[in-house]
C-alpha cells in the first residue's frame, strides 16, 4: 500500500513540508529565548548536545534494524530536532543557520563530486575502485578545508565519538586497502587465540595494566575477525545485547510468577530459566507470551 502522503500532489506536499519546517524552527527559537524560553534548552551548547545527538542516531538505527517504519519515522524526526537545535545555537552565535545546513549546493555538490559514475562519464571496474575514489574525494575535500594532517595518513580522520568497535573496523579496513592485512581468515583465528592466551597470562599474573591492554588487543582482533567475515561488529554486539536482555527478562518473569526474587535462586536455577528462554525462541515463541501470541523475537543467532 502507498505510504502516507504518497497520493498528495507534489506542490501540496512541498508546502506542508515548508510549513512544518518553519514551525519547528519557530518552536526551537521560542525554547531558546533568553527570557521566556525553557531553562534547560537555554543552557545547552554544542558539547552538551553530543550525547543526545548520538543517542538519537542510534535510535534511528535500531528502528531501521527492527523494520519498524512508524518508529523509524518518529526517530528520524527526533534526529532532525537535533540538527535544528545545533543550527539554532550556531545562528545565535552568528556562525550559520538551518538554511545554511540544508543548502542544496553544499549537499548536492558533494554528492555529485563523489559519484562521477552516476553524474558523469567515469566508469569503475570494481566496487574497490569506486570506494577508493570516494575516499580520495573526501581526502581532497579535507585538504581544501585545511583539515589535512601534516603527514597524510591513509587512516584519515575518523570521528573520535564513534563506538570503539566501529572505529576499529574502519581503521582495519583503511589499512587493508593499502596491503596491511592477512590474506585470509585463518591467521585472524590464530591471532585471536594468541591474544586470548596473553590475556589469560596477564590475569594469572594479576597484572591489571597488562590485563586492560591485552583485553583491548583481543577486542581489536575480534573486530578484525568481523571485518573478514564481512559483518558489522557493532551491529552484532547490539544484537547480542538485545538477545541477552530478552532472555534475562524471561528469567525475571518466571521468578516473578513464583513470588520470589533473583537472589532467592541458585545460579543453576537461573540458568535453567535461561535455557528455557532459548528453547522457547527455537520453538518460535516469545519466552513470556501466552500460547498463540505472535512472536517478536529475532532468531538470527540461537547460540548463547
Amino acid at each position: 500500500m502507498p505510504g502516507p502522503g504518497r497520493n498528495t500532489p507534489v506542490k501540496r506536499r512541498k508546502t506542508i513540508t515548508m510549513e512544518n519546517t518553519r514551525r519547528l524552527l519557530e518552536i526551537m527559537a521560542q525554547l531558546r529565548h533568553p527570557e521566556t524560553g525553557c531553562p534547560w534548552d537555554i543552557q545547552q551548547d554544542f558539547a552538551s548536545l553530543i550525547p543526545y545527538t548520538i543517542e538519537e542516531a542510534y535510535e534511528v538505527a535500531e528502528a531501521a534494524e527492527r523494520g519498524d517504519i512508524d518508529d523509524l519515522r518518529e526517530e528520524l524526526g527526533d534526529l532532525l530536532l537535533q540538527v535544528v537545535f545545533h543550527s539554532r545555537i550556531a545562528e545565535e552565535r552568528g556562525d550559520f543557520d538551518f538554511e545554511a545546513v540544508a543548502e542544496a549546493e553544499a549537499i548536492t555538490g558533494k554528492l555529485v563530486r563523489r559519484h562521477p559514475h552516476v553524474f558523469g562519464d567515469a566508469r569503475f571496474a570494481t566496487d574497490e575502485e569506486r570506494h577508493r575514489f570516494w575516499e580520495d574525494s573526501k581526502q581532497i575535500e579535507r585538504q581544501e578545508k585545511g583539515k589535512a594532517e601534516s603527514v597524510e595518513s591513509v587512516l584519515g580522520q575518523i570521528p573520535r565519538d564513534l563506538p570503539a568497535l566501529m572505529t576499529a573496523q574502519k581503521l582495519q579496513k583503511r589499512a587493508a586497502r593499502h596491503g596491511f592485512d592477512w590474506p585470509d581468515i585463518e591467521p585472524v583465528f590464530d591471532k585471536l587465540h594468541e591474544e586470548l592466551d596473553e590475556l589469560k597470562a596477564a590475569c594469572k599474573a594479576n597484572d591489571e595494566p597488562n590485563i586492560r591492554e591485552e583485553l583491548g588487543d583481543l577486542l581489536f582482533v575480534i573486530a578484525n575477525l568481523a571485518r573478514h567475515l564481512e559483518v558489522d561488529a557493532e551491529a552484532c554486539l547490539r544484537a547480542g545485547n538485545v538477545k541477552f536482555t530478552r532472555r534475562f527478562h524471561h528469567i525475571e518473569q518466571r521468578i516473578a510468577e513464583r513470588g520470589s526474587s533473583l537472589t532467592d535462586h541458585t545460579l543453576a536455577e537461573l540458568d535453567a530459566y535461561w535455557d528455557e528462554a532459548k528453547w522457547l525462541e527455537k520453538a518460535n515463541k516469545e519466552p513470556w507470551s501466552s500460547p498463540g501470541e505472535p512472536s517478536r523475537l529475532d532468531h538470527t543467532d540461537e547460540s548463547r
